[in-house]
């Protein structure tokens, strides 16, 4: 017992920090989703649920909502593919596929706001990049205004958010592939099977653990691409990139309706709850299958 407690005293920090950071401000959001507080003056009164049957009502909550799931389906989809795409070409261990998998890894590292700082430049329909060598290349017929059209405008961030992230996915469909027994290779090749096959058959249903990481490591990332999306385009042009959690924001510090935006806050809390849940059991599926 005396070694129990002395091990115990070694969680007293990081559960200090757990309670700190997450679970006082959680339960101090929620408090304040009841009431109409502007985040500035001492005195507040509770509505009760209007704060929560507002922002369900809300035309730009809902707007918000079928952004985030229009970005987070794109992203997924994407990014899945291109990330597995690279996986099989990078998987072997050779000098020039370890500094390719460093180079598609590299973005990855850098912070949200530089990536959408460096690509709302490229994408500026006047002097940016994308644009230019599109003009070059006598393409002009194809070059838009990337970040300004309300049509195009989702689907520019998120080709920037599969480029930032595209190397680190990689990595965890590599470890995936480095851990599928060559045996079973050798196996199916006598067999007959061709490269389809074998991938159908052997790599895909053994890749599943993998798959299923980076399929909720990438859901979970896109409902939360806040600084990507502020640095690039605040959530216009007219709400058109606008998320739950740029919605978030500009309800807490541009309307300063930090009640209204507490409930947003909550109610985001339990989609990404339902979402991890979700997630989890899908792996765990696979796991005791695998």
């Amino acid at each position: 017992m005396k070694n129990r407690l002395q091990l115990s005293l070694f969680l007293i920090p990081g559960l200090l920090l757990y309670v700190g950071l997450f679970v006082f401000p959680t339960l101090t959001g929620l408090f304040y989703s009841f009431t109409d507080w502007d985040g500035v003056s001492p005195s507040y009164a509770f509505v009760g649920l209007d704060n929560y049957k507002d922002s369900l009502s809300s035309i730009v909550f809902r707007k918000a909502f079928g952004n985030n799931v229009e970005f987070m389906l794109t992203v997924v989809i994407a990014q899945t593919f291109i990330s597995l795409v690279l996986a099989l070409l990078l998987v072997r261990n050779t000098k020039t596929r370890i500094v390719l998998r460093a180079l598609y890894f590299l973005p990855a590292i850098l912070s949200s706001v530089s990536v959408g700082l460096i690509w709302a430049f490229m994408y500026d329909p006047s002097i940016g990049l994308i644009n230019y060598g599109l003009n070059e290349a006598g393409m002009s017929s194809i070059a838009r205004n990337w970040i300004g059209d309300p049509k195009i405008a989702i689907y520019s961030i998120a080709a920037v958010q599969v480029w930032a992230h595209a190397g680190q996915m990689m990595i965890v469909f590599i470890a995936g592939l480095q851990g599928i027994p060559a045996e079973l290779y050798e196996a199916a090749r006598m067999d007959g099977g061709s490269k389809w096959q074998v991938f159908r058959n052997v790599t895909w249903p053994l890749l599943a653990p993998s798959a299923t990481i980076v399929v909720a490591y990438t859901t979970i990332q896109s409902f939360k691409a806040f600084d990507l999306i502020f640095t690039m385009t605040d959530g216009g042009p007219n709400y058109a990139t606008e998320i739950l959690t740029t919605y978030i924001y500009h309800t807490a510090f541009g309307s300063y309706s930090f009640g209204l935006a507490s409930a947003g806050s909550m109610i985001f809390l339990v989609l990404l709850a339902l979402l991890t849940l979700l997630q989890f059991k899908a792996l765990r599926a696979d796991r005791v299958s695998y």
